[in-house]
């Protein structure tokens, strides 16, 4: 067998976020194949054979590729909608048209979601996606493809609604499965996409959309069907105040509690949202090692409230960052949720002593890996990890002065990505996606989101 081809890079700051949160302010990485070979201070070592490139990276920041961990694609096409509504509002607003998407509609907001991300760094993406109106095609393999063609990793949680209006539920009923039904097109997606493989491109996770538009039996079966098949589960979870009165009201217990009560509390289960938890849900999260995906941006949009982030570290409960769907956070990029999440968290109780910089990155990298349980792979540089990597760009203007580039990462502007990498092989050069034509995609997104309100206006 040949030696894999080797790409060096040199002369650039490292955070590496390994256990030891390590630091180069001048390292080298060497890539091997998929693989990162060696990382450490300094030039690489000398001598080494089939070198392809060689990439000066002065001026830069390395770091694992971010890892987005809760998202909703099909959004995209609903951007800048009920700006000023809670959550229950803003779902009773966009469901009517969230319930007219289709085949194409749904590849072109998956499209639009993942450049956007992997532009700004992302590497490894996730979608939340749990609207399947019936006969409009097939839109879990229009997602997959999607990030496929872009070239990140990539987590379909094959969501699913079995609660319609006439169950008390906020969807239209025709835009809801039955349980049965839920059930098989959720296996059936997990049998024909899911690869169970180190350095899997594509993994499926179980995801019932959430408590107030789903069955308990739903729940429960979904659960069941996730542990037989060997795959994660991920839903939302304890979001707002009015889903914790939903809970109590309709099942008697709150969210925590009615998620034990269904088996959904585990190190195979991961949450988005969980901002509203007390000290003993905190507790059972930390005992069984439910993992969190922490959506600042959002959950300030839609005004749910500020996540006990600091508290949920200090437990020793996973916690990932999620950008949610981009009708919640207009700006559909991750980096921006570093800086967020530690300037949200300072404003609750903690205050400066909430998160540090280095905390924020650990969350966008290591801690979402964690979440999607692929810390073996990703989310750190180490050797031995798959070369899933980004370089930032440090010395420009906008953060040339800026002594520590992980604080000038976290804290300042939006830096440029010189160069992505995914498994070894480049997404993004200069800030420009390798595999996509932006352009033409800006246009697709448009034409979609237009067709989308004609249609929910009654205009075809």
């Amino acid at each position: 067998m040949a030696p894999a081809e080797r790409i060096v890079i040199e002369n650039c700051a490292i955070a590496t976020v390994d256990a030891d949160d390590t630091e180069y302010a001048t390292g080298h990485l060497v890539l091997s194949g998929d693989r990162i070979e060696s990382v450490g201070a300094g030039p690489a070592p000398e001598g080494l054979t089939g070198v392809t490139r060689r990439i000066d990276a002065a001026g830069h920041l390395a770091t694992p590729g971010l890892v987005n961990t809760h998202h909703h694609f099909y959004q995209w096409l609903t951007r800048g909608l009920a700006t000023d509504h809670n959550l229950f509002d803003w779902l009773v607003a966009l469901y009517p048209t969230w319930a007219r998407i289709d085949e194409d509609m749904v590849s072109a907001g998956a499209r639009g979601s993942l450049a956007m991300m992997a532009r700004g760094g992302v590497t490894t993406a996730m979608d939340h996606h749990y609207v399947y109106p019936r006969g409009t095609g097939d839109l879990s393999g229009a997602i997959v493809r999607a990030a496929r063609d872009t070239g990140v990793r990539f987590t379909l949680a094959r969501g699913s609604m079995d609660r319609g209006e006439s169950d008390g539920g906020l969807p239209p009923d025709f835009a809801v499965e039955s349980l049965d039904d839920a059930l098989a097109a959720t296996e059936a997606t997990v049998s024909e996409h899911h690869d169970p493989s180190f350095g899997a491109l594509t993994q499926v996770a179980v995801a019932p959309c959430s408590p107030f538009s789903v069955s308990t039996e739903l729940m429960k079966q979904g659960a069941e069907l996730a542990r037989r098949l060997g795959v994660r589960l991920h839903t939302h979870g304890s979001e707002t105040v009015e889903e914790e009165k939903f809970c109590h009201e309709l099942f008697g217990m709150g969210p925590t509690e009615y998620f034990e009560s269904t088996g959904w509390l585990g190190e195979d289960v991961w949450m988005a949202h969980c901002v509203h938890m007390n000290d003993s849900d905190i507790d059972a999260f930390a005992r069984t090692g439910t993992g969190v995906a922490h959506c600042p941006s959002s959950n300030a949009r839609l005004a749910a409230g500020i996540a006990r982030v600091p508290d949920l570290l200090t437990a020793g409960v996973p916690v990932g960052l999620g950008v949610d769907g981009t009708a919640s956070n207009e700006s559909g990029e991750l980096h921006t949720e570093l800086r967020n999440a530690l300037l949200v968290a300072r404003l609750g109780p903690h205050r400066e002593s909430a998160l540090t910089t280095r905390q924020a990155l650990r969350l966008g990298t290591y801690g979402g890996a964690q979440v999607l349980g692929r810390a073996r792979e990703i989310g750190s540089l180490e050797s031995g990890k798959l070369a899933d990597l980004v370089l930032w760009r440090m010395d420009t203007l906008a953060h040339a002065s800026i002594a520590d580039p992980v604080a000038a990462l976290v804290l300042g502007a939006p830096a440029p990505v010189t160069a992505s990498f995914v498994g070894g092989r480049q997404i993004v050069a200069d800030g420009v996606l390798l595999h996509v034509d932006e352009e033409r995609l800006a246009r697709t997104t448009r034409e979609q989101a237009r067709r989308l309100a004609r249609i929910t206006a009654g205009d075809c």
